[in-house]
């Protein structure tokens, strides 16, 4: 190719702006290697014969045997094929081969290395993320590629305004597009921009153009846009341009000329369609080499994206089992804690005396163990569910069933314990429950005869029922000015004083943290960091419900949350932190107490005691004392009376058994001694 080598494309013609030195009709023609390695802008309304003029200066072109590559956004330029053998690449069945981002490569090397003409149609893309990343590839390997070859090469870019707006919101596209405008040149790559709209395109692109085509345009915005560029007697004659008429504005000869463009000769895809039936004219197709070797990328595109589906679902099948056993882990766990807690229920009813008052103790010395075991057991039963209640209710509703048929049953029968767990629930509730019968029915086999006379069989005792239990449930409020608070406060004292002092030190680790691990509550509480010394120390704290599992290895401080079921979550927030406080006076030093539970432990004092033994008393952060040796009130404030003929055989001394029983407890012992 030489440099003076040219291409005729149109006419001079007459009017405004005309070359006064060529007469009307006087050939156009341009420069292949400006064309090729230059920069261009060509504009106009629609139907101003743009995309005319953008067909014929590529039709001189494949004429001369230079390739170019167009990137067609409305699918115009497929008449091409009429004349030329070119590849026409996109989405649509009508394309010679339907591409993808992968094929970006491929591309670039047709045009540059085997000088194959491409149309890029991205007119059938449903997604514009798709056309947009498909060009932006093929451009960035024909910038990359022509850094080396230094061929001459025309980009050819329809609706430019779409991908290098002068508005702003440029996305990666448009930046290599305008990369390409300005550094292309000196690689050999130029670049054709088409819109109609030149207020919508970045002025950047335009102002650097060495040749710009300006057809018909009639919006102020637009004619602005000349009058700034070719002057003010252009901006009102553009607007009387003809069909195919422009202003050409060139660099290398620094001319504005009148110019009628020829008409293209192939196949006009873009004309506006008539009431004349369309036909579609004979397209060349390109070789099957071609083709086939696209294919090749096609199919294995189609292979990877069929593994990577494949691999998707094996992934989804193995996060789905990983989540079913982590939720049955979760579910082992749950039952695990539950199965510690039922045992340490079954464990403090099988120790617990008749809660009467004529207990089966043998020598007065035991006495007060024994009043203390009945006052464990009563205070438990407060942190029971009222669905356990109903449940463990109709158990001894169907056992008593059986009774009456004649059925045997040992002192140790699940009849036995069903009337446990009614007994447990009817004192949380502070109901009149006569089951307590059958509780203390259970434990009366171990006892003195003569005892055993006192208190009286249990068959004269009515059955609980599901009416019984709701009406505890509405005297609730009351059970809790009948000791409930004080049942609730000394069960939860004697879970956290029964810990080891290593334990203790964890559970105020976790009250401190809110949540927290084993290992880290027993490096906190002077441990070490051994896992197997962490979680033997840390398994008493959890198995007396003190914490619970919070997912995932840690574990959360619980006092606050068995204190909210005890009273079924009547309190208010004020109600449960004075209990709790009361409760954490047994392991919190007072100061600490009064500090946020997040506090330095190294701020805080340490623990004031005084007394010993199961009579310690802790000073509370507001300087009030606690202790066991607080005697229950009752409803009025005094202290609860002590049952007549009661006396510890030891030194005669009387000895309170009904401390914080409800009415309904009470009342049972009152009908036993009668």
């Amino acid at each position: 190719m030489s440099e003076e080598e040219t291409i005729h494309v149109a006419d001079a013609s007459e009017g405004i702006g005309g070359d006064a030195t060529a007469d009307p009709g006087s050939p156009v023609e341009l420069p292949v290697v400006d064309v090729l390695t230059g920069r261009s802008f060509i504009t106009g309304k629609s139907g101003s014969g743009k995309s005319n003029t953008a067909s014929v200066v590529i039709e001189n072109l494949l004429d001369s045997g230079f390739p170019v590559l167009i990137v067609d956004t409305d699918g115009e330029y497929y008449g091409l094929k009429e004349e030329y053998e070119i590849l026409h690449a996109g989405a649509d069945e009508e394309c010679d081969i339907v591409v993808s981002p992968e094929h970006a490569e491929k591309l670039a090397n047709l045009a540059l290395e085997q000088n194959v003409p491409i149309i890029l149609d991205v007119s059938g893309y449903l997604e514009e993320e798709t056309a947009n990343e498909l060009l932006l590839e093929v451009v960035k390997q024909l910038f990359a590629k022509e850094k080396r070859m230094k061929k001459p090469f025309l980009l050819v870019i329809e609706e430019c305004h779409e991908y290098i707006p002068e508005g702003g919101g440029m996305d990666e596209t448009g930046k290599m597009l305008i990369k390409v405008g300005k550094r292309g040149r000196k690689h050999g790559l130029g670049i054709v921009g088409i819109s109609q709209r030149p207020a919508d395109v970045k002025k950047d692109f335009i102002t650097q153009c060495d040749w710009l085509c300006w057809h018909r345009l009639t919006w102020d915005n637009d004619t602005k846009v000349v009058g700034r560029i070719l002057g003010s007697k252009y901006a009102s004659a553009v607007e009387d341009l003809g069909d195919g008429e422009a202003f050409l504005m060139t660099d290398w000869d620094e001319s504005i000329r009148r110019i009628q463009f020829h008409r293209k000769e192939t196949f006009d895809a873009g004309a506006t369609p008539g009431l004349d039936d369309f036909e579609r004219p004979e397209l060349k197709s390109v070789s099957s080499d071609l083709v086939g070797e696209l294919q090749s990328i096609s199919d294995e595109e189609e292979r990877r994206e069929s593994e990577i589906a494949d691999l998707r679902q094996e992934l989804e099948r193995k996060d789905q089992r990983i989540a079913d056993l982590e939720r049955e882990l979760e579910e082992a766990k749950d039952l695990s804690n539950m199965a510690d807690q039922f045992a340490q229920a079954l464990l403090g009813k099988a120790e617990a005396p008749y809660r009467s008052g004529g207990g089966p103790s043998s020598t007065g010395a035991e006495r007060p163990d024994a009043a203390r075991d009945a006052d464990d057991a009563a205070d438990q039963s407060v942190l029971k569910s009222y669905d356990e209640a109903v449940a463990a209710t109709e158990a001894t509703e169907g056992n008593a069933g059986e009774a009456d048929s004649g059925t045997a049953t040992e002192p140790d029968a699940p009849a036995a314990d069903g009337g446990d767990e009614i007994d447990a629930d009817a004192d949380a509730a502070g109901a009149d429950t006569a089951d307590t019968a059958d509780a203390n029915a259970a434990d009366a086999p171990s006892a003195d005869p003569a005892t055993e006379g006192e208190a009286g069989p249990p068959d004269d005792v009515d059955p609980v029922t599901r009416d019984d239990v709701a009406e505890s449930a509405l005297r609730f409020d009351d059970a809790i000015e009948l000791g409930t608070r004080e049942a609730v406060i000394e069960e939860l004292r004697s879970r956290i004083e029964a810990l080891p002092e290593l334990s203790r030190g964890m559970l105020r680790h976790y009250r401190r943290e809110g949540a927290s691990d084993p290992v880290a509550a027993h490096i906190d509480a002077g441990g070490d960091g051994d896992s197997g010394h962490a979680y033997s120390r840390h398994r008493p704290v959890r198995r007396a419900g003190l914490i619970r599992h919070a997912g995932r290895g840690h574990y959360a401080y619980a006092v606050p949350d068995l204190v909210r079921e005890a009273y079924a979550d009547r309190l208010d927030e004020a109600q449960v932190d004075e209990i709790v406080r009361a409760v954490e006076s047994v392991f919190v030093p007072p100061a600490e107490l009064s500090y946020p539970a997040d506090a330095d432990p190294s701020e805080v004092d340490d623990v004031e005691v005084t007394g010993d033994g199961d009579g310690a008393t802790f000073a509370d952060a507001d300087g009030a004392v606690t202790g066991d040796e607080e005697a229950p009130a009752d409803r009025d404030g005094t202290a609860t009376d002590v049952e007549a003929g009661e006396t510890d055989e030891a030194d005669g001394t009387e000895t309170p058994t009904d401390a914080g029983l409800s009415d309904a407890a009470r009342r049972f012992a009152e009908r036993s001694d009668r």
